[in-house]
């Protein structure tokens, strides 16, 4: 017990890394009084929506704390599950919250330094994604630590298994910020980037993030509300699922305390290992992005498998070597599947090259070569997911399949890092754009952005592949518990029956029915962006005039009476509207998808309850809504970063067939329409989609005992 006050303190390590880096970056030159202005802009806004979003969200946790807690005291249980429903929630909300401050602190001082340097510019973005990835893992670590610490100490429980039961609360609670988080924040972002892209780009065709453009701002904004604290919430509730998925199964298989504690020793492992890791990535001028990057992330991994070594081999005394294996197996399948990500969405790579070639003959035939690099990029993830589960489970059953989730998750710090560091890029991009200032600086901010783009999708990759792993934990957890409340084992669930085969085609409809949810809440809320922009730009007239304008070309051969039209229509694009837009939009229509994930468990436990079959058509469900869910988010984020990347291949001068085409080109409108069709795939829809198949998973084991 007094070594997980090691782990405690590997958390406040997190936690006090990262406020140094905050404070670090908050003495940071913010740049130009224009530059300032922009960033306070995009903060304001992204705060507003965070607020507007947890006052919703605090409703729905007051609302679930109180059923949970009246639920367990209705089966003699303990109450305190809810505590730890609530912890989990506060904790997630907390790591969004401090995550959004930093990268909206990071943004204008990342443009700022990009006026000096390309290195000095990854630094301060960087160093803003690791205060978001060491936020995540301390929180983390100090919630579900904190709770067994403070459950044991008091001898709140009679049996470890009660306690250990009640702290799955934690997991529920994170999964369920992180849901709305995830579609809110998709939501936003991809309403205020379609509206600012469709109108912005291609029909006025100015360039993007133009400071003319109404829709600007609220899409800075949203790239803090969707990819920051989005996939924070994202991988926060990853992370957590994780290490109490292990737990839960190193008590309900072995009865000794060594197992349930390792994930717990691992995870504090991690935070140091991850810390490490954030001091190996640097470029000089002129270096590679993505090698430094890659540095980072890989040489963390690889001081990792030595302290999982050690740390297994000294706690556990059988099979210890299997359990080892089981966490590289599950290490390795995630940077395999980063791997893959990558070679599917980055900048240059042969599919996206193939995205961009057949932008030439118009938005149809991109759109059906993303569709296809997308399908095709399924393929490969879901082999190593398969042989990850199949090893894992030799090497050590099914706890080695979720200490194989948690090895993929080890360093999720350092992962988290390199993740967040691609939104502060982006609006480095935006605010130099906005800011005018000279090209060289938003060439820097685009090649930040370029590779910020590849790491997103990786991030995504790693998120998605530790869904699998994490939620067949979970369902191994989810067993374990029906065969202690109703004595059976093992416990079968037969596809021939017919409750079992329509649950499973229940399950594996959802992913499509949240699917579409999520796009169609895009479509509506990108709808009113639109015609709102739209509007803008024909009833104001100093906005009209200033278009007029630009439209003449190189602003050398602009009049002084033009300069001074454009100079006044500057500053009339009225930015506020446009995010209240996108606000009211994401919090309306992020409830229904949310209430899917969660409802829908509970509903078909309780059908199957009526022919005596409950975990049974409860377990078909999980299995139906994994596969299918699984595919479909890797189809989803894949397509969506090679339509991305293509577009920016486009911009950067890329030849086809021997000739460059570039911005404003026809060939460069077909690859912003493919974008914009693929901007809700990879930003709403898609990395939702892991979250929904874990949040089922975690609100089965959850409410299991009091359902069946």
């Amino acid at each position: 017990m007094n070594n997980l006050y090691y782990v405690l303190g590997a958390g406040i390590l997190a936690m006090i890394y990262a406020f140094w880096k905050t404070s670090w970056i908050n003495n940071q030159d913010e740049g130009t009084d224009r530059m300032k202005q922009i960033g306070a802009s995009i903060a304001d806004g992204a705060m507003a929506f965070l607020k507007a979003e947890y006052r919703v969200l605090a409703i729905f946790v007051a609302i679930v704390a109180c059923l949970l807690a009246y639920a367990a005291n209705n089966q003699g249980d303990s109450w305190l599950v809810s505590i730890s429903f609530l912890s989990g929630a506060l904790a997630s909300g907390l790591a969004g919250f401090l995550g959004m401050r930093v990268a909206t602190k990071a943004n204008n001082r990342t443009t700022n330094a990009a006026r000096s340097s390309l290195a000095k510019a990854l630094n301060v973005a960087f160093t803003g994604g690791s205060v978001m990835g060491l936020s995540v893992v301390g929180l983390g670590v100090l919630g579900v630590t904190g709770l067994y610490v403070i459950y044991n100490y008091f001898e709140l429980f009679p049996n470890p298994q009660k306690l250990i039961q009640a702290i799955t609360g934690f997991s529920l609670g994170a999964s369920s910020i992180a849901l709305f988080a995830r579609v809110g924040g998709g939501i936003y972002t991809k309403a205020a980037d379609i509206g600012a892209d469709l109108v912005g780009k291609v029909e006025a065709g100015i360039p993007e993030d133009h400071p003319l453009n109404p829709a600007t701002i609220a899409d800075n904004v949203g790239d803090n509300v969707g990819d920051v604290a989005g996939m924070g919430a994202d991988l926060f509730e990853s992370y957590v699922g994780a290490i109490i998925g292990s737990m839960v199964l190193g008590w309900a298989i072995f009865g000794e305390l060594a197992y349930v504690t390792l994930p717990l020793y691992i995870a504090g492992a991690g935070i140091i290992v991850s810390i490490i890791g954030t001091f190996m990535v640097s470029v000089k001028e002129g270096g590679s992005l993505q090698k430094a990057l890659n540095i980072g992330e890989f040489g963390s991994s690889g001081i990792m498998v030595i302290v999982m070594y050690f740390l297994i081999t000294y706690t556990i005394d059988a099979n210890a070597m299997g359990i080892f294996y089981a966490t590289l197996i599950g290490l390795a399948a995630g940077l395999g599947i980063g791997l893959i990500t990558e070679y599917y969405t980055g900048t240059g790579t042969k599919p996206v090259k193939s995205v961009v070639d057949q932008s030439i003959t118009g938005p149809a035939t991109n759109i059906i070569a993303g569709l296809g690099v997308g399908m095709q990029s399924t393929f490969i993830p879901v082999i190593i997911i398969a042989m990850a589960i199949v090893f894992a489970h030799h090497s050590a059953g099914l706890y080695g399949i979720a200490m194989a989730a948690l090895g993929m998750l080890a360093n999720t710090g350092i992962q988290l890092a390199v993740d967040a560091y691609g939104p502060i890029s982006d609006n480095a991009g935006g605010i130099a754009e906005m800011a005018g200032l000279p090209s060289e600086v938003r060439e820097r901010t685009d090649k930040l952005d370029a590779v910020g783009n590849t790491t997103a999708a990786i991030g995504k990759g790693f998120a998605i592949g530790s869904a699998a792993l994490t939620t067949l934990a979970l369902f191994a957890a989810f067993s374990e518990i029906i065969k202690s409340k109703l004595g059976e084992s093992p416990f079968l669930i037969d596809i021939s029956e017919p409750i079992v085969m329509a649950a499973l085609f229940i399950g594996a409809m959802l992913p499509f029915l949240f699917s579409s949810l999520a796009m169609g809440a895009v479509g509506r809320a990108a709808m009113a962006m639109i015609e709102e922009v739209r509007r803008q730009f024909r009833e104001i007239p100093e906005l009209k005039a200033a278009l007029e304008v630009l439209g003449k070309g190189d602003e050398s051969s602009w009049s002084d009476e033009e300069k001074s039209i454009y100079e006044a229509g500057l500053t009339k694009a009225d930015h506020g509207r446009c995010i209240e837009i996108s606000t009211q939009a994401a919090i309306k229509e992020m409830l229904l998808p949310g209430l899917l994930a969660i409802v829908t468990p509970i509903l078909i436990g309780l059908l199957g309850n009526l022919v005596d079959m409950g975990p049974q058509a409860l377990g078909g469900l999980l299995a139906g809504v994994t596969v299918s869910g699984v595919s479909m988010a890797i189809f989803q984020s894949n397509a969506g970063g090679a339509w991305d990347n293509a577009k920016k291949m486009i911009e950067m001068g890329t030849e086809i067939n021997g000739k460059s085409f570039g911005k404003g080109s026809d060939v460069h409108k077909a690859a912003i329409v493919g974008d914009t069709v693929g901007d809700p795939f990879k930003d709403t829809s898609g990395p939702s989609l892991n979250i929904l198949i874990k949040l089922m998973a975690v609100v089965s084991l959850v409410v299991a005992p009091f359902l069946f």
